[in-house]
């Protein structure tokens, strides 16, 4: 029997050794079989994924890569106070951010599409087994929607149903005109308001349970307090921001405004109240209906 032993052995090795060779494409990255990873289920419409997002039917792990250029990086508190905002909404409880440092692209505003390509050319993370994958480049330049005479800039969009930009050095410069507010405290309300797009508020892949839609801002509440309510969208000459487009189709279903935001929280603070505010009770009946909590 010894003279089988050792070929034996040899087999189980190689065996061994190529079943661990074989990751599935790599964390974050679901491979097709061909050494691509397949991309397409994180290049939907901005809601396609709420239900995906809120419940842990199909992913039970949240993926957050925070790609940011130079000197650009969120705060901590804010990062924190997001996961604590995902952790109270969704039954996500394994939440996982992941920091990229970028170079600066170099421009003196960024357009949807310009947003969209960046990050075709340096995203990393993408839905992978049980593991959906959300993608957040934090930016050095505004939006080229912005209007300064109008006194409309732009804090953060979302543009497919994992993907959303932070225009941070304009969230640093709103923050930076009040006394009272933070860094964090913009950066915080801009994080909670576009991911709630994500979840698919209002009527953006969550069905409403009862009619809380403003009649003239597509996919925001009507609900005065709430955090997707109506007037912290950015709108240009009249349009609503799910009217904003790039000339491929890549839309913004919110982009959401400096001034109106800064003012809320300033408003929160000066009733003594926690300077972001929370989701109404007809937005989170919402996502309750849509699995969430």
């Amino acid at each position: 029997m010894k003279k089988f032993f050792f070929p034996l052995l040899g087999l189980l090795f190689t065996f061994a050794l190529a079943c661990s060779n074989d990751n599935g494409g790599g964390a974050g990255n679901d491979d097709d079989g061909n050494g691509t990873v397949d991309k397409s289920a994180n290049l939907l419409a901005t809601g396609a994924s709420a239900n995906d997002i809120l419940s842990n039917e199909k992913f039970d792990k949240l993926l957050i890569e925070a790609a940011y250029v130079t000197g650009f990086r969120p705060t901590q508190e804010a990062m924190d106070n997001f996961q604590d905002y995902l952790r109270q909404y969704t039954f996500k409880d394994d939440i996982e951010v992941i920091y990229k440092e970028l170079p600066s692209p170099n421009e003196e505003s960024l357009t949807l599409q310009e947003i969209a390509d960046l990050e075709e050319e340096n995203r990393t993370a993408y839905n992978d087994g049980s593991t959906l994958a959300i993608y957040i480049y934090f930016a050095d330049a505004p939006s080229e929607d912005d209007d300064e005479d109008e006194g409309l800039v732009t804090l953060g969009a979302v543009y497919r149903n994992t993907s959303m930009v932070i225009h941070e050095k304009t969230i640093r410069t709103i923050a930076g005109r009040s006394l009272t507010i933070t860094d964090a405290d913009v950066e915080t309300a801009t994080l909670n308001h576009e991911f709630g797009h994500l979840f698919g508020l209002v009527n953006l892949g969550t069905v409403p349970v009862n009619a809380h839609e403003d009649g003239e801002s597509e996919n925001h509440c009507n609900v005065d307090g709430c955090l997707m309510q109506a007037e912290l969208r950015f709108s240009v000459a009249g349009k609503s921001s799910s009217t904003i487009k790039s000339k491929n189709g890549i839309a913004s279903a919110c982009s959401l405004q400096g001034q109106t935001v800064l003012k809320m929280l300033e408003q929160q603070t000066a009733r003594g109240l926690s300077a972001v505010p929370g989701l109404d009770s007809e937005c989170v009946l919402d996502l309750q209906n849509n699995g969430g909590q």
